[in-house]
């Protein structure tokens, strides 16, 4: 799987094994080049279907391993691995600077998403797959208080996660402080900040997302330029007072790939 390791310190590349599963995962796990050591097939799969991921694993240069059924769900640790699933050989995190040169080597305004202390995995897959899809340059976490790519990331992400790059920093602070430093505007989503009608999101632009129960961190709070709330129909009842963290970024994506396109 593509990834970049290295942050704002010369640390040396950040890898680890990672089982990958589930048809759009694993497809765009092999297509992206990263390196994978075997792709596992279920002994049911139709043999069109095993032709297909028997290729592409053979362009990848991954051994391809027939299993039962039941063998893949324990491995995979959920029946919804949908038949495949692909053992990568190292999980390599980009450096911040790696996101600053994908935005300049496309001729484009830097478009990042943070996760301040996202750790429900299905969030931060669905944070990256609407971070792609929207055009941004890369997704930065932590390395401590919040999820890292995992396999069920990998999979709720769609296989996003194999092509867009993706930060692991050991300060989420300094990280921003950095990103500031390159003239980005920093937006925080958080209640109490100015409606999104009311936003600019064009531009440079880091959008930072909080964790699925507290929202961003004091401290990520006070570092961020300004802050954006989603606005909410009146009249609610009570007990649902935000929008989940993943729905709340594909909003506040969207927002940003739609200003881009206007001024085109």
């Amino acid at each position: 799987m593509e990834r970049f390791a290295r942050e704002q310190a010369p640390e040396r590349a950040e890898r680890t094994d990672t089982l990958v599963w589930g048809k759009n995962a694993v497809t765009e796990l092999l297509k992206s080049g990263g390196a994978v050591d075997t792709v596992y097939l279920t002994d049911t799969m139709p043999q069109a279907v095993a032709g297909y991921y028997t290729a592409l694993a053979k362009e990848s240069g991954a051994v391809v391993k027939r299993v039962p059924g039941n063998k893949l769900q324990k491995m995979c640790g959920t029946p919804d691995h949908q038949g495949v699933a692909a053992r990568a050989a190292e999980v390599e995190y980009a450096a911040l600077d790696d996101l600053f040169r994908a935005a300049e080597a496309r001729g484009e305004q830097p478009f990042l998403v943070l996760c301040d202390g996202v750790e429900d995995p299905h969030n931060l897959g669905a944070i990256v797959r609407s971070a792609y899809l929207c055009g941004a340059h890369g997704v930065v976490i932590p390395k401590r208080g919040g999820v890292g790519v995992t396999g069920t990331v990998m999979k709720a992400s769609a296989g996003a996660a194999a092509r867009l790059p993706i930060a692991r920093v050991s300060n989420l602070a300094q990280a921003i402080r950095t990103i500031k430093e390159h003239n980005i505007f920093v937006y925080c989503a958080d209640l109490g900040g100015a409606p999104l009608a009311k936003t600019d999101l064009s531009g440079p632009v880091a959008l930072v997302l909080g964790s699925e129960g507290g929202g961003p961190g004091a401290l990520t709070r006070k570092l961020c330029d300004a802050a954006v709330t989603l606005e909410m129909a009146p009249g609610q009842a009570t007990g649902v007072d935000s929008y989940n963290v993943s729905v709340a970024a594909g909003i506040l994506c969207y927002d940003v790939m739609r200003r881009r396109l206007a001024k085109k």
